[in-house]
């Protein structure tokens, strides 16, 4: 299933309660958060407390991807504030299968990121146990950004390594998606659409419902 996941980093926070209610309305499926210490990444952004106070706002999935060093030792922190999905990188794990495995045993959906120049590697074994890979398609940290160009060509090899182990694991893309490339993307392998500034720049529901219009064909 094709979903797309407007991500808050863009969003107005002076309204951020407003603007969630108007994807939820607009039919988004997911609501993606970033959550960043300013350690993994330089930059610092929304936290448990956000994450609390827009919870009640929407019934969407909650996809909270912490850009955090030792993700494992909140996770279930998120999980008591909302977070329907939480995706950890990789790179910021000192032992991957374990945290995985904590946050599936919450009963919630399990991501692993992988920056752009992370090779599949690092996730091949941990296929079977996840339950979705995101491929950044930028380096995290900051909004804004263009689509690095041989992340395309990753996505391709990950969708490959999927069907030929007969697997149904989703495949998120974040980072410089727009209207403009994101058949491209969709057609390298990508069923789940995270966009920030494409959705929250203008009239937000059309903004919206243009890339699920898209979507649906």
């Amino acid at each position: 299933m094709n979903c797309l996941s407007p991500s808050l980093l863009a969003a107005d926070f002076a309204r951020l309660g407003q603007q969630v209610a108007l994807i939820d309305q607009a039919g988004a499926q997911y609501v993606h958060i970033d959550v960043m210490d300013g350690m993994f990444v330089p930059s610092i952004s929304m936290g448990l407390p956000v994450i609390k106070s827009i919870r009640p706002v929407s019934d969407r999935i909650f996809d909270v991807h912490l850009m955090v060093q030792d993700p494992e030792k909140c996770i279930d922190d998120y999980v008591e504030a909302g977070a329907d999905l939480i995706t950890v990188h990789a790179e910021a794990c000192r032992h991957l299968d374990r945290t995985i495995r904590m946050i599936k045993e919450q009963d919630i959906i399990a991501g692993v990121a992988l920056n752009p120049s992370t090779p599949l590697s690092a996730i091949e074994y941990l296929l079977p146990v996840v339950d979705m890979v995101l491929i950044m398609t930028v380096n995290p940290g900051y909004g804004g950004q263009k689509l690095i160009s041989y992340t395309l060509d990753k996505i391709r090899d990950l969708k490959k390594m999927i069907d030929s182990r007969g697997l149904k694991t989703d495949i998120e893309v974040d980072g410089g998606i727009t209207m403009e490339n994101l058949g491209t993307v969709m057609d390298a392998g990508a069923n789940i659409i995270v966009s920030g500034s494409s959705v929250f720049q203008g009239d937000v529901e059309e903004n919206v419902k243009e890339f699920l219009d898209f979507m649906a064909e």
